[in-house]
């Protein structure tokens, strides 16, 4: 069956373009973002055992993701709702990979928009709390960072329910939190799976997601530092939030939008449309 596409091959090679400077700039990183992590040092010390054991269970549930979903699938029901323009019917995933970019890109923007406030929200009322609301931060901040990523996934026209779409949205954290070494080499595996070379199948190839536990710790660090004022808290702790939030969704658009260009310049190459 000849499927007809809404982008000719010249504008899916510019839309290719403009995310690969956006990756460029992904693998830069400045100098106090290293010196900024060096008080977590100290505060991963103070850290009383019964955070440390909520970190730990985010990290397991993290795992629990990959291989199953566990409590964190969302419903695709919502989204393919969402992705319904001039009057369109989107009953499946599949339908929604045949539709314009553009429409893709403007639904995940709007998710984009509504989920940072949820953040922001969210990372308010935990640095307001004090120590023991802090605890649950770091579960309810993954669940939103998953959430996002699975919403955008679908937007692009891919399955979350599909284990492969799971690890590849587990990198996605991972480059969003990653250093400039990590992220080098995270994007080196996603070269391998838009190519389809050596795709990400097995939980055996993202062992460095502990580096997303790592970064939401320290999140957390700094708003240790001003739980004993509370507006300060408060305030830090909704940028903070809104941040992680973003700087995830960030990274699940781009990579996203990109590997849904590749699917369509292939299949330009393939003369199959």
């Amino acid at each position: 069956m000849t499927v007809q596409y809404y982008e000719t091959k010249e504008q899916l090679a510019e839309i290719l373009k403009e995310i690969q400077i956006w990756e460029k700039d992904q693998k830069k990183v400045w100098f106090w973002e290293k010196i900024g992590q060096v008080p977590f040092l100290i505060l991963d010390k103070l850290t009383p055992a019964f955070i440390h054991k909520k970190i730990g269970k985010a990290l397991d549930e993290l795992g629990h993701y990959v291989q199953s979903g566990g409590r964190y699938l969302i419903r695709k029901e919502t989204i393919l709702k969402r992705l319904q323009k001039n009057e369109q019917k989107i009953e499946s995933v599949h339908d929604v990979s045949r539709l314009p970019l553009s429409v893709m890109t403007e639904t995940a923007e709007e998710i984009i928009i509504s989920r940072k406030t949820a953040a922001a929200f969210q990372g308010a009322t935990t640095g307001f709390g004090g120590l023991f609301t802090l605890a649950i931060d770091v579960p309810a901040v993954l669940g939103l960072s998953l959430k996002i990523l699975q919403e955008i996934a679908l937007c692009y026209g891919y399955d979350p329910n599909e284990k492969e779409e799971r690890i590849f949205i587990v990198k996605c954290l991972q480059l969003a939190s990653a250093d400039i070494v990590g992220k080098k080499a995270i994007m080196e595996e996603l070269e391998n799976y838009n190519s389809g070379k050596e795709n990400l199948k097995t939980a055996s190839r993202i062992q460095g997601w502990r580096e997303v536990i790592t970064s939401y710790r320290d999140n957390m660090g700094w708003k240790k530092l001003f739980q004993l004022v509370p507006i300060a808290g408060m305030i830090f702790g909704a940028y903070l939030n809104r941040s992680t939030v973003q700087d995830v969704a960030e990274a699940g658009l781009m990579l996203y939008k990109k590997r849904r260009v590749l699917d369509r310049l292939k299949h330009y190459e393939d003369n199959t449309i």
